[in-house]
C-alpha cells in the first residue's frame, strides 16, 4: 500500500521531464550570454564590455542575465574557466602521443609555454587582463579555475612516478603545481625580461630547468 508520503511514479517522471527542460533551457541561455561576451570580447580586444551590451547581443533580457550570472565578473569567470578547460584538453591530446612518461611531461610544458607566452597578433584579455587581476582579488577561483589542468599535470607526475623516474621523495601533485605556476608566469613574463626576440626564453629551456627539478638524473 502506498503512503501518502509518496508521489504516484507518474508524478515523480513528470517533475523529472519538467526539471530537466528547465536545466536544458538555462544552460542555453547561459551558453547564449558566454557566445555574446566572447564576441564581443574578440572584437574589441579587450574585457572592457558592459552587461548591457552583452544582453543586447544575446537578444536576452537582463532579468534573465541576472538569474544566471551575479554580474559581469562571475560572467567573465565562466570564460576563464571554459578557456583553461579547453587548454587543458589541448594538452590531454598532445601528451597522449608519446609512450614515455617524461616525454609526455615535456610535450605537455613546451605547449603549455608557448599557450601562455604574449602574442601581439592573438589578442586574449581573458588571459593578459582578467587573470592577473583574479589572481590578486580572488586567488580562490584562479585555483578551481586551474583545476583541470593541474589534474591533468598530476596523471603525468604519478606516470612518471609509476616509471621510477621522479625523484624518491616527490609529491605528483606539488610538483605539478609548481610546474604550472614556473611554466605559466615564465611564459606570462618573458616579454618583459626578453632582449627583443634574440635571448627569448624558449620553451625547450623551460622543460629543461623544470625537469631538473623532478627528474632523476
Amino acid at each position: 500500500m502506498t503512503s501518502l508520503s509518496e508521489k504516484p511514479a507518474w508524478k515523480e517522471r513528470a517533475v523529472e521531464r519538467s526539471l530537466r527542460s528547465a536545466k536544458l533551457r538555462a544552460e542555453e541561455r547561459v551558453q547564449r550570454f558566454l557566445d555574446a561576451a566572447q564576441a564581443i570580447i574578440t572584437e574589441k580586444g579587450t574585457t572592457d564590455f558592459t552587461v548591457q551590451e552583452v544582453v543586447d547581443r544575446s537578444r536576452q533580457s537582463l532579468r534573465s542575465f541576472y538569474l544566471q550570472f551575479d554580474g559581469k565578473h562571475e560572467l567573465l569567470l565562466a570564460l576563464f574557466e571554459d578557456a583553461v578547460s579547453r587548454i587543458a584538453e589541448q594538452l590531454r591530446a598532445a601528451a597522449d602521443g608519446p609512450t614515455d612518461p617524461l616525454d609526455k611531461l615535456q610535450v605537455a610544458v613546451e605547449l603549455l609555454f608557448e599557450l601562455c607566452r604574449p602574442d601581439p597578433a592573438a589578442q586574449r584579455p581573458l588571459f593578459t587582463d582578467f587573470a592577473p587581476q583574479l589572481l590578486v582579488t580572488h586567488p580562490g577561483q584562479v585555483k578551481v579555475a586551474h583545476s583541470p589542468m593541474l589534474n591533468l599535470f598530476t596523471e603525468l607526475m604519478e606516470l612518471a612516478q609509476q616509471a621510477k623516474q621522479l625523484h624518491a621523495d616527490a609529491s605528483p601533485r606539488r610538483m605539478a603545481a609548481m610546474v604550472m605556476q614556473t611554466v605559466m608566469f615564465t611564459a606570462q613574463s618573458s616579454a618583459v625580461t626578453e632582449d627583443e626576440t634574440h635571448n627569448a626564453i624558449s620553451a625547450a629551456e623551460v622543460w629543461n630547468f623544470c625537469a631538473h627539478g623532478f627528474a632523476r638524473g
